[in-house]
């Protein structure tokens, strides 16, 4: 029996009457009538059709009924003029709680656990195909008015009707057409020779805004050499068969470097906070679309690839890259920057495999666009030598939590967890997100008490958890899933914020010292493992109580082995408190969610880059070294998928318009940027 069975059975009930109103006209009488004046009474105004001074009045009543009110959890609620419709009511002869009933009791008094789960839809009306298959529609579409939240009117200048690769050659069509030539191609350095007008571009990173960087910088006819530290994605899926089978890490090929960036091995997510349903996100979806992911990310609330559709979908990506003349350098790691007179002429590359760099060689560039991704430690302490202004960054720390899937579904869905069926029944995988906050007040980290912020992070619903770790002495995990999401497991990080105030107790300064505040955890977590990438695990109940949790321990989704430890040792008291405070918030959203079954894994420390790398909001250009442009989820601009490729994106836009490729506003066609510093993850 479900919860609202059991709240509304007829045993609560005092009484309950019930009436059928069926709407019908006036009987016509036979007998001939004596005509007479009358004055016919208006039907009685309801809502926002009542007059101010009736709802004065209403509001008055309300308050003194209220006011009448002494002991809440005493007595009787009565409910009336609960309508049920006749196909939803048993009838006359009924006086049971049915379903139509408890809907409408639902309604009445907002119960949520009442209320029917619904598929809610967005849909767009275009007004031009409306009027050619029906012209009629022209005085419907006339009466059409905006409702806050419901209708909204989306101008034709603000739509996007196809991918980047078609939105990139509409600009250069509308160019050619308006300039005629009026602008020519322009070189800084003048690099390779006389006659070349073509700017030549590094782009150095292969994950998502790199990739659109590329894109579109090579379809505005720049010279483009993208430039990965791992391998392509046949030769990566590899290189982390060895390290999951036999425990080999490749520290330039693993789960965070290589061809689509940290987001090809994990959970494929496309859900983005800068707005799903705006043009900029349309167009890289447009674009995802056209390289082989599934028609149905354009209108799925929540759009998930998966490793399996990403791996594919990258390959032909490349080769689309390479078909427009892009020179793409696998297995090549960028050791620092080439500056002349404060500007980035070129970058010094080795082979990744290459310890030593003895194969170091020097490339010559009129600008490089930096798309490194947030576990380039190597990369930033570079930067700071090359007096680059890094900022250090708030960023999110904690551990994974793993549930059965089952669970997780059973809690959110009750009696639909049956429809579930491993991703192929009729309701999607049950997920969750979850958000609160603490009260810090740790005198120690804070003069006063303030808010730390605590969320899940990154769930996996259907998935496993996989280790991110670059480095043999350093542990740190993630998660992921593929397309169908059919695993026994859900998994997401519990992890809090944390700030330089942080960063200071363990007295930890500078830019980098975010960077070295993941790396003092992860070099504790691989220490409570045991050593050769065995993750820490406890349950969720015992991390509550302070204790070591015995075995036989819960199955867990990580394939490398997993040891029982005090993770409630691991981060310093303050940060403990508030995961623990989390955990007793989620159990109030999610009944259930503490659980012997509940596992946490330690640790997640990589939730966001560290750093920002300033920029000019408009030109994308560093502030601190002219010719660089850091982007996407590694320069502090973007988190996830969707909000990376987006940067890369406009990046892309704005080292066009630098070097006269393209002459406009991006923002006329697909929308505005994101503000440095402002982005949405």
């Amino acid at each position: 029996m479900s919860l609202s069975q059991t709240l509304f059975t007829p045993s609560f009930i005092s009484s309950i009457s019930n009436e059928l109103r069926i709407p019908h006209p006036r009987p016509v009488l036979s007998y001939p009538r004596t005509q007479t004046n009358r004055i016919l009474c208006a039907a009685k105004r309801t809502g926002k059709r009542r007059y101010p001074s009736e709802r004065k009045k209403l509001r008055t009543e309300q308050k003194e009924a209220a006011a009448k009110v002494k002991n809440k959890l005493e007595g009787v609620w009565r409910l009336s003029k609960l309508g049920v419709p006749v196909g939803d009511d048993p009838g006359k002869d009924s006086l049971g709680i049915s379903e139509g009933l408890l809907q409408a009791i639902a309604k009445v008094i907002e119960f949520p656990i009442l209320k029917e789960a619904k598929f809610v839809y967005t849909v767009d009306l275009d007004v031009k195909t409306l009027l050619e298959l029906e012209p009629r529609a022209h005085d419907f579409i006339f009466r059409l008015e905006p409702k806050l939240g419901l209708v909204e009117h989306i101008s034709p200048e603000k739509t996007v009707s196809g991918d980047l690769i078609s939105v990139v050659n509409e600009c250069r069509r509308v160019n050619s057409d308006a300039a005629a030539g009026e602008h020519e191609p322009v070189v800084i350095n003048g690099n390779g020779g006389g006659g070349r007008s073509k700017p030549r571009v590094a782009v150095v990173g292969g994950g998502p805004s790199g990739l659109f960087a590329a894109l579109v910088l090579a379809e505005f006819g720049a010279d483009v050499t993208l430039i990965e530290r791992g391998q392509a994605v046949e030769e990566r899926g590899r290189d982390i068969g060895a390290l999951v089978v036999r425990k080999i890490l490749d520290m330039e090929s693993n789960f965070c470097f290589g061809e689509g960036g940290a987001g090809t091995w994990s959970d494929g997510k496309l859900v983005t906070r800068i707005g799903k349903n705006s043009a900029t996100v349309l167009a890289v979806l447009k674009t995802l679309v056209r390289f082989g992911a599934p028609d149905n990310i354009l209108v799925n609330g929540k759009p998930h690839l998966g490793t399996d559709k990403l791996i594919p979908l990258l390959r032909n990506f490349r080769h689309y890259l390479q078909s427009a003349g892009v020179n793409i350098k696998f297995g090549t790691r960028v050791d620092d920057l080439l500056v002349e007179d404060s500007r980035v002429v070129g970058v010094r590359v080795s082979d990744s495999a290459d310890k030593l760099q003895s194969s170091s060689q020097d490339l010559k560039f009129d600008a490089v666009v930096l798309a490194v991704g947030h576990s380039a430690r190597d990369t930033y302490e570079m930067l700071l030598s090359r007096n680059v202004e890094l900022t250090p960054k708030d960023f999110a720390v904690g551990l994974r939590v793993e549930h059965p899937q089952e669970l997780i579904n059973s809690i959110q869905y009750s009696d639909l967890a049956s429809e579930v069926r491993k991703g192929r029944g009729k309701v999607p995988v049950a997920d969750y997100k979850v958000v609160q906050y603490v009260n810090d007040k740790d005198e120690d980290v804070s003069q006063s008490s303030s808010k730390r912020s605590c969320y899940s992070f990154c769930m996996c619903p259907g998935g496993q958890v996989v280790l991110t770790s670059t480095n043999p002495n350093e542990l740190c995990i993630n998660g992921m899933s593929f397309s169908r999401r059919s695993s026994k497991w859900a998994n997401a990080a519990l992890v809090v914020t944390v700030s330089a105030k942080d960063f200071d107790l363990l007295n930890l300064t500078g830019p980098l010292a975010g960077i070295e505040f993941q790396r003092e955890f992860e070099r504790r977590a691989a220490i409570m493992g045991g050593g050769d990438f065995t993750v820490p695990v406890q349950r969720v109940t015992d991390f509550l109580q302070s204790k070591l949790s015995e075995t036989p321990l819960p199955s867990s989704s990580y394939r490398l082995g997993v040891k029982s430890a005090n993770l409630h040792e691991l981060f310093p008291a303050h940060i403990t408190d508030s995961l623990r405070q989390s955990l007793s918030m989620f159990e109030k959203e999610l009944p259930g969610f503490i659980s012997e079954e509940a596992l946490l894994h330690g640790v997640e420390t990589r939730t966001s880059s560290p750093v920002r790398i300033p920029r000019s909001n408009e030109t994308y250009e560093s502030t601190s070294l002219k010719g660089l442009y850091p982007v996407g989820e590694g320069a502090g601009y973007a988190g996830g998928i969707v909000s990376a490729a987006v940067d890369g994106m406009f990046s892309g836009f704005a080292v066009a318009k630098h070097f006269n490729l393209f002459d406009g506003a991006i923002e006329s066609i697909i929308g505005k940027a994101q503000g440095a510093g402002l982005v949405k993850y």
